[in-house]
């Protein structure tokens, strides 16, 4: 069996997160988070899993670099920048599991991945890759020609034989206008075969409709694949062949939802980990739901690897 590969595109931070009085550092952001999530649910030898984006030479980076290969995360198409460093949020959780993040990131290295003398080198072997996935961030943070670079990556490597995964993680403050983002998630949107779109962003970004009109918009540019994100109430799926299926979330006691970040990404990382080796759409999105209620058991983006779920047979 040949063992596929999968880049995960974007941006990992220093993630400070409080309980109580007490803070703990970690490292997250969306992408990263379901590069890891992934790397923890295929069987080694299926799918390979690397994360691509810039860091620091900080001993920061360095420790970054360590997890994540512990996690069996690739990490060899990571630029390490000189005078750059990662970006740096801080995550305030209430009472109910909701939380309000904080963020410092406009120098990141990972805006610059795309500038770098190495980046040509990267783009050519990541053209040749089966999967590439990346988010709303991922495109958020970076300058307009990068956007442009990027755009000629995802076309190349669908050229290629390869297959685009968007997920729509729509953060507006890190754009200057809706309009903006829609310029970009229209352009991104049609270079992608499996679209992962959270309703509430939606709505957020293009004005409250029905589901059906969603999907209808994102068909439209071209995506066979569409997965509604609706939180804790079902996902929707429509395959290639335009079936719609609905696959109810797993409803968990309001006292067992300690933190509800990685959400979306852990479910994304679930419905792949099944979905790109070989599962059916319904099987992906089971797997999806059972990885994002047992990750906001927790806290923090990251959960400890032994509270991990098995994909179920």
């Amino acid at each position: 069996m040949t063992t596929k590969n999968i880049a995960v595109i974007g941006e990992c931070m220093i993630e400070l997160s409080e309980k109580g009085t007490d803070v703990k550092r970690g490292f997250g952001g969306d992408t990263l988070n379901t590069s890891v999530y992934i790397a923890r649910l295929v069987t080694s030898g299926e799918l390979d899993v690397h994360y691509v984006t810039a860091l620091g030479t900080d001993t920061f980076s360095e420790d970054m670099i360590g997890a994540w290969r512990q996690e069996g995360v690739k990490t060899d198409l990571i630029q390490r920048l000189d005078n750059r460093l990662p970006g740096l949020y801080y995550i305030e959780t209430d009472t109910t599991g909701e939380r309000t993040f904080y963020y410092w990131r406009n120098e990141a290295a990972a805006r610059y991945w795309l500038e770098s003398a190495d980046s040509e080198r990267i783009c050519r072997e990541l053209a040749g890759f089966d999967y590439l996935y990346l988010s709303g961030i991922s495109i958020a943070i970076l300058s307009a020609e990068s956007r442009r670079r990027l755009l000629a990556l995802l076309k190349t490597c669908r050229d290629n034989g390869g297959k685009v995964i968007f997920d729509n993680n729509y953060r507006p403050r890190l754009w200057a206008s809706r309009e903006e983002t829609q310029s970009a998630y229209r352009d991104i949107l049609t270079h992608t075969d499996i679209a992962f779109l959270t309703l509430d962003d939606e709505d957020m970004l293009w004005g409250k409709q029905p589901v059906d009109e969603v999907i209808k918009r994102t068909r439209g540019w071209g995506v066979q694949e569409i997965v509604i994100k609706r939180g804790a109430e079902s996902c929707l799926v429509t395959t290639r062949e335009g079936e719609l299926l609905d696959v109810p979330a797993i409803k968990l006691p309001k006292d067992k939802v300690v933190d509800t970040t990685a959400a979306g990404d852990s479910f994304s990382a679930g419905y792949l980990a099944v979905r790109l080796t070989g599962g059916d759409a319904v099987s992906a999105a089971k797997c999806g739901h059972l990885t994002a209620s047992t990750v906001i058991q927790y806290r923090g983006a990251i959960i400890p690897r032994d509270a991990m779920p098995a994909i179920p047979a």
